[in-house]
């Protein structure tokens, strides 16, 4: 702890004089500053250092607000100490207390200096003061340039080429600025050196302490309280400690300094020639020539990306090769930027077009006229292993002789044509290598695995198909693993168990396989059959041809081509009154009765005169022909329906009839296309048939479906009848008699239409009986149904349009119709 020392009159009269000046510097802080700074040149006459970069965000012009110390405070402050005068009370100086009384006072806050700053980008206060808008500032980001047209080279490519090629590099310039512009947050690097705009932060603890935001004036200059001015232009900013600390350790003892950059200047640059967009820039003093590139737009597409050049003071400064630095990273010739620096792009030099089988295809500008093709390529990050280094093609124009103005000429890529120079205006083109595989065979369909195999000497289809299981196609084992996972169901699908036989497999066929080869002689492709059961299973030496390269061997299945039936695997499924109901497997040729007796023939209880046969084809094409029986239907009952309600008067109640009559039509043609044909074959049997024997010997097909039901013991009797329940059968029992027992309503019922459905699924009507027998005289044999339908006269006329469908024996025999379809026709 010092001792405060007797202050002596003299030196009162000092801090008064002190005051006065730091008062006066204060206003000289907020009064805008009509003093020119320190141009470059005065700057570099005066011995002060040149000065590199700053960010764009810090678009700062004018420099310091801060003004000069008076002369005589530097001695005033001298005497001060040297009379011992300290803080009161901790013998520590306050360099924020120039009053000694600990009356702190603040220099300007960074808020107060950017408020008096240049902004171009703001249009306020330009270099040296004039309006940016007028003095033609621009900002430091790069503004978005329109799309450039194509230059007389990209048109001359695109015209003997057919594509547009982009110039290479140039795509770069056109993405945000800002991302390639000088990093503006960034610590200022240690050989940075300080000028006018820039702030500097000073924090002092100690002896001395205090927290100081120092802006460099326009003479390169801060002023520090109780110490004065300090020159800090030309000052790295790694020697700033030891400079603030030497100049302040001239007047206290025992104290420590850390100072750093704060908000840095902005400086401005031109950008001339061939530029996207010329002009005057305002960008960080951070930058350096490669980033103002980026940050005002870089080159025109006139422009060249391969010299573009830095001027200071007439002289040039550096030199870059923008190819260099995209392709390579080498900033070789970057240096940092100072105002009044010049960026001149020169027009683009010799340029070539590189289009193929390479990655970047695109027009390239030559260092020179003697690059080497290897060097070209390597712009374009060199060629593929797609690309076939036998031949490059490269279209020359040739000025020197006007005869012929174009050429064409090929080159490959060895160590001689990579080492041959390209000319301005070449059209260099890579190709591709051959798809063709020079030792494959390709086997493919069928298979296991669809592969390309490689062909061995003296390769034959044995080689290429070892072994049968080489012909099991991967699906197999998924649908195989599907038959054990659980569904929840118990009980075994007889159909779905015959469709899993069916489709678990894709079965090859072993009696046509094919050879697909390339004759080069004649271009020509051969097709070369051959038994496929030969070559894999009897191992016929015979069947077993030899391959050549390039051969594709496909394998059909059965479900490719229509094999014959021998061949085909058919199943058929037999139940009811057999020994062995199930799923059979067809042999070629096997017939109905064939396939009941490898079931064991019929029981005793089997009734043979109903035996239901169905078949899958004929069902499909029983819908068809109800599907278009139908439709023929619903037109004609629509045409009838209209001149009904044509004929009905106008009327409330004509209305709701109409509405009636439309909802029937419906409901009826709705009806009517519930009905699902079963694919029931009438077998026309004896009613005496008891005996396989007696059966037709028809053949099967595959799906087939084959029942055989027990003897039933009752007929019925259906439509306009009192008593619908089953009668028993009895033998000899006609259909007189059922109708006798059923009791047939005589007003509604139409006998003239009357039928008789037979168990085996033949109809016998009423009309088409002869004249010399009799419909009521027909003998009903067991299963039997009769129908009796009513009378449609009369009904309303809204149920005449089913008029073409009275004859139900004709539907039901057409279309394989069971007796529980007459429910539905009611």
């Amino acid at each position: 702890m010092f001792k405060k020392p007797r202050v002596l009159p003299h030196v009162r009269f000092s801090r008064q004089i002190s005051r006065f000046a730091i008062r006066a510097r204060i206003v000289l802080a907020v009064t805008p500053c009509l003093i020119a700074p320190l141009s470059y040149a005065q700057t570099a006459a005066s011995g002060i250092p040149a000065l590199p970069p700053l960010p764009a965000s810090m678009q700062t012009g004018d420099a310091s607000l801060v003004g000069s110390v008076p002369a005589g405070l530097p001695s005033i402050a001298r005497d001060a100490r040297a009379s011992g005068s300290q803080s009161p009370g901790d013998g520590v100086v306050n360099l924020n207390d120039p009053a000694g009384d600990n009356a702190r006072l603040t220099a300007p806050s960074v808020a107060e200096a950017d408020a008096h700053r240049t902004d171009c980008v703001n249009g306020t206060n330009g270099v040296n003061g004039v309006n940016g808008a007028a003095a033609g500032c621009k900002p430091a980001s790069a503004p978005n340039a329109p799309v450039s047209p194509p230059t007389e080279f990209e048109r001359f490519v695109t015209q003997n080429t057919g594509k547009r090629l982009p110039l290479f590099g140039y795509n770069l310039f056109s993405r945000d600025a800002a991302g390639y512009g000088a990093v503006e947050n960034m610590p200022a690097p240690a050989d940075y050196t300080v000028g006018p705009g820039d702030e500097v932060l000073l924090h002092a603890w100690g002896g001395v302490e205090g927290d100081l935001h120092l802006v460099v004036d326009r003479n390169g200059q801060v002023a520090i309280p109780k110490v004065g001015t300090v020159m800090l232009a030309g000052v790295r900013a790694s020697e700033l400690d030891g400079v603030l600390k030497k100049q302040i350790g001239r007047y206290y003892t025992n104290f420590s300094v850390n100072a750093t950059l704060g908000h840095l200047r902005s400086i401005q640059v031109y950008v001339v020639g061939q530029a996207m967009a010329p002009g005057a820039y305002t960008i960080s003093s951070l930058s350096t020539l490669i980033s103002a590139l980026f940050s005002t737009g870089g080159p025109a597409p006139t422009g060249s990306m391969r010299a573009i050049q830095l001027r200071r003071g007439g002289a040039v400064i550096g030199t870059v090769d923008m190819y260099a630095f995209i392709t390579q990273g080498s900033a070789a010739g970057d240096v940092h930027l100072l105002p009044g620096d010049v960026i001149v792009i020169p027009p683009a030099g010799p340029r070539v077009a590189v289009m193929g089988a390479l990655d970047s295809p695109a027009i390239y500008e030559l260092r020179g006229q003697g690059e080497s093709l290897r060097g070209l390529l390597g712009y374009a990050g060199g060629t593929t292993a797609l690309t076939t280094p036998d031949k490059v093609q490269i279209e020359r124009v040739n000025q020197a002789n006007p005869a012929a103005p174009r050429s064409v000429e090929e080159r490959k890529l060895d160590e001689q044509g990579l080492a041959s120079t390209v000319k301005d205006g070449d059209i260099v083109t890579l190709f591709g290598t051959s798809p063709a595989f020079a030792n494959a065979v390709t086997l493919r369909g069928n298979v296991a695995a669809p592969l390309r195999y490689p062909y061995k000497p003296n390769m034959t289809l044995a080689d290429l198909i070892p072994e049968p299981e080489a012909l099991l196609t991967p699906d197999y084992f998924l649908r195989k693993n599907v038959l054990v996972q659980f569904d929840g169901q118990k009980r075994a699908d007889v159909d779905k168990v015959a469709g899993d036989i069916k489709n678990l497999i894709d079965e090859p066929n072993w009696n046509y396989a094919v050879i697909e080869r390339f004759d080069r002689a004649t271009l020509t492709e051969q097709l070369i059959p051959f038994n496929l059961g030969d070559v894999v299973l009897k191992k016929d030496p015979r069947a077993n041809l030899a391959l050549q390269p390039g051969d594709v061997v496909t394998i059909f299945g059965k479900k490719d081509l229509r094999n014959p039936l021998a061949t085909s695997s058919r199943l058929v499924r037999v139940d009811g009154e057999v020994r062995a109901p199930g799923v059979y497997q067809l042999h070629a040729g096997e017939s109905l009765q064939q396939v009941l007796q490898r079931a064991g023939g019929v029981t005793p209880q089997a009734y043979l005169f109903g035996i239901s046969f169905t078949r899958e084809a004929t069902r499909r094409q029983q819908q068809q022909n109800l599907n278009a029986a139908l439709d023929r239907a619903d037109q004609q009952s629509s045409s009838q329906l209209a001149a009904v309600i044509a004929n009905l008067p106008n009327s409330s109640d004509n209305a709701l009839l109409q509405t009636q009559i439309v909802n029937t039509q419906r409901a009826q043609i709705a009806r009517l296309r519930s009905l699902k044909p079963t694919g029931r074959v009438t077998l026309e049997l004896d009613t005496r048939a008891s005996r396989i024997t007696d059966l037709p010997d028809l053949p099967l097909e595959d799906g087939d479906a084959i029942y055989v039901p027990p003897v039933p013991a009752y007929i019925t009797a259906i439509g306009a009848v009192d008593n619908e329940n089953a009668l028993i059968w009895k033998p000899h029992r006609t259909v007189d008699d059922a109708l006798k027992i059923a009791g047939v309503q005589q007003d509604a019922a139409d006998m003239r239409a009357a039928f008789l459905l037979r168990a085996d699924g033949s109809v016998i009507s009423a009309g088409g009986t002869g004249w010399l027998s009799s419909f009521g005289s027909v003998d009903m044999m067991p299963g039997d149904t009769v129908v009796v339908p009513e009378k449609l006269d009369r009904r309303s006329p809204m149920t005449k349009f089913v008029a073409g469908l009275k004859d139900w024996s004709q539907v039901l025999a057409n279309f394989g119709l069971g007796a529980a379809a007459i429910q539905v026709l009611k």
